[in-house]
């Protein structure tokens, strides 16, 4: 799943998730003499902020590359799960598209990307992004998409909560004992306080369950994508722990089958001592949820051994010209791909709009690329950046996993075994583990 979205707080459905002949790309690469692409993933008129930069952006590309047209599409979200398919099939899709990291080998395999290899070493910025994501884009060693942002997962806490139940809010948990701990610590102040929530419902559950087992250092499919791997100790203390704190320490609250805007509605409320989440829930929690950027602090996954990571990037329509490829990605650096500039970079920018600046990611960039973005970050920042550090320097020890392939049919098996151990006292750990791990495996065994 994606997370929340980078300085995306959108609100309105566009006209392209409802009719497809309407928002499609197009073959015809000229206009008027120039070479036209369509983009997609343009911020609908209702996110004020965010649409008028990534018109300022369009405008300044256009007018430093005069035989470039954009025509970008607005859309909310940026990918549709129910159309996407749909508009790849039926050749409606733009010529520059945006894709979920687990989209990629997916669009490769049903041949619907175009092979940028030839001309990737075009686009500037490519060497200086990290390699774990540009390799996600990278398919029997050919280029088919450029990564835009990504995020890997942490523990969101609220260090006023840590405070008041003796807690030292420098130091973090950073094992799930720790974490079970400090729940219940949170949990014993009463009125309604919750020491951890978790989600259960909508496929977020298994969402989380497989970042869990992650920082339990286990995978929940074989390295080839043939078999479920989650009957193992590791995803066993995964629900167990999840059960003990819901019925021996009363510390996740009665309230289950929770969602990521429960989550952040308790945390925002000041009523939530921690739970899973990626930086870019913080912006929310303040913005939209009630909550105070110096009580909200994130931490490393708990376990040391591993986080999921996800994120968001571009990919080519098939029928692509050479033209439109080469034109798509300037586009891309010029927007995304340029340290300190752009829709998601232009941090001086953002300053002064009152957008959260100084989040500890997207981290996209390495070496002199990234030190010059994170040095006009730094610059910038609008955000107690102090309370983002330990996650910082708790990443660098974790392994980068990236969600399972079928992500969202596996994550529906697993929700099942997530819910129940918080909505059933006796849930049977051993049994529901077994049933899901056959689930998967028909799953995996369909392709």
């Amino acid at each position: 799943m994606r997370s929340t979205g980078f300085r995306r707080t959108l609100i309105a459905l566009s006209a392209c998730s409802l009719a497809l002949t309407a928002c499609g790309g197009s073959n015809d690469d000229s206009a008027g003499g120039k070479t036209r692409i369509t983009v997609n993933c343009m911020p609908p008129k209702s996110a004020k902020v965010d649409r008028q930069f990534f018109e300022e952006d369009i405008a300044s590309f256009e007018k430093q590359n005069p035989d470039i047209d954009v025509v970008a599409h607005d859309a909310f979200p940026c990918q549709d799960p129910k159309t996407f398919d749909a508009k790849l099939a039926g050749g409606q899709m733009e010529n520059v598209f945006y894709t979920y990291f687990t989209d990629a080998r997916h669009v490769v395999d049903i041949n619907q990307a175009a092979d940028l290899t030839p001309y990737v070493k075009e686009l500037k910025s490519y060497p200086t992004l990290q390699k774990q994501l540009r390799d996600i884009y990278t398919v029997d060693g050919k280029v088919y998409g450029i990564p835009r942002t990504g995020y890997s997962m942490g523990l969101i806490y609220n260090r006023k909560l840590f405070e008041k139940a003796g807690l030292d809010p420098d130091k973090p948990p950073m094992t799930w004992e720790e974490v079970r701990a400090d729940a219940k610590k949170i949990a014993a102040l009463g009125k309604g306080t919750v020491g951890y929530a978790d989600y259960s419902a909508q496929n977020q559950g298994g969402w989380h369950f497989t970042a869990e087992l992650y920082a339990q250092g286990g995978d929940v499919v074989s390295a080839d994508g043939k078999k479920a791997t989650i009957d193992t100790p590791a995803a066993r203390a995964v629900l167990r722990n999840l059960h003990d704190m819901r019925w021996v320490d009363d510390s996740m609250g009665s309230k289950q089958l929770l969602v990521i805007n429960d989550a952040q509605q308790m945390m925002g409320s000041g009523k939530l001592g921690m739970y899973l989440a990626a930086p870019d829930n913080i912006p929310i929690l303040v913005k939209e949820k009630g909550g105070n950027y110096k009580d909200l602090a994130i931490a490393p996954m708990p376990g040391g051994k591993g986080t999921l990571i996800g994120g968001d990037g571009y990919m080519f329509q098939k029928k692509d010209t050479p033209a439109q490829i080469r034109a798509g990605l300037k586009w891309l650096d010029h927007m995304f791909l340029t340290p300190g500039k752009g829709f998601l970079g232009d941090y001086v920018r953002a300053k002064k709009n009152d957008a959260p600046v100084g989040l500890p990611e997207p981290r996209l960039f390495t070496g002199a690329a990234d030190a010059k973005d994170q040095q006009i970050k730094k610059a910038n920042a609008n955000v107690p950046v102090d309370n983002y550090q330990t996650f910082l320097d708790g990443n660098q020890k974790l392994r980068m996993k990236i969600e399972p392939p079928h992500a969202q049919q596996i994550y529906s098996v697993l929700d099942g075994a997530v819910s129940a151990v918080l909505t059933k006292k006796d849930a049977d750990i051993d049994q529901l583990i077994e049933d899901a791990a056959g689930k998967i495996d028909s799953i995996l065994a369909r392709g």
